[in-house]
């Protein structure tokens, strides 16, 4: 039987005190044993992703919370998968992960995916966090045929899911929340 008196309330932003409650050392609280979660330790080629979120003038979203999700260097998803958090430097903006690089995986019929990791952005003014992709530049030629990247309508918003290389192991994946280049979003 449902509850009549007790009505659903507002929906509520990520921010300003998301830090608090995920990355408490972020917040200047007392660092906990395992608080580096943006060092993914995991066996695989060694790379760093960096970058900055920004809102719809282009400032730096400086309180952003940025989790990455990705297979392992077999491939495999779920529990053993990969995860990390990051948050914004407060100062700067820029967000970082170590990592490494995924591989290729299979989508739901069989065809293959380009190696990609999957963010989700956290920020004030974002009631329900946002998917995207990150896709590697050395890959155009599995860009053409991911089934993720087929969806997308124009070559132009394709490019806003394609990091930037900026030498051996180190990609620059700057997120854009609205305006000119603006990322595309999945609805998840």
């Amino acid at each position: 039987m449902p509850v009549n008196y007790l009505k659903e309330t507002p929906s509520q932003t990520a921010g300003p005190y998301v830090h608090i409650g995920l990355l408490p050392a972020q917040a200047g609280l007392a660092m906990r044993h395992n608080e580096a979660l943006n060092v993914i330790a995991a066996e695989g080629e060694r790379i760093v992703i960096d970058g900055i979120v920004h809102d719809g003038l282009g400032n730096p979203v400086k309180d952003a919370l940025i989790e990455l999700w990705q297979p392992n260097a077999r491939g495999e998803l779920g529990a053993k998968g990969l995860w990390g958090r990051a948050g914004a430097d407060h100062e700067t903006g820029l967000y970082r992960f170590e990592t490494i690089r995924p591989p290729a995986l299979p989508w739901r019929n069989g065809q293959n995916q380009a190696p990609h990791c999957s963010l989700l952005i956290f920020a004030r003014g974002i009631n329900i966090h946002l998917h995207t992709r990150m896709y590697f530049p050395e890959d155009a030629a599995l860009h053409a045929s991911d089934p993720a990247l087929q969806r997308v309508d124009s070559a132009a918003r394709r490019a806003t899911l394609v990091a930037a290389n900026q030498g051996p192991g180190h990609y620059r994946f700057d997120i854009r929340l609205q305006g000119e280049n603006e990322t595309v979003f999945f609805d998840m």
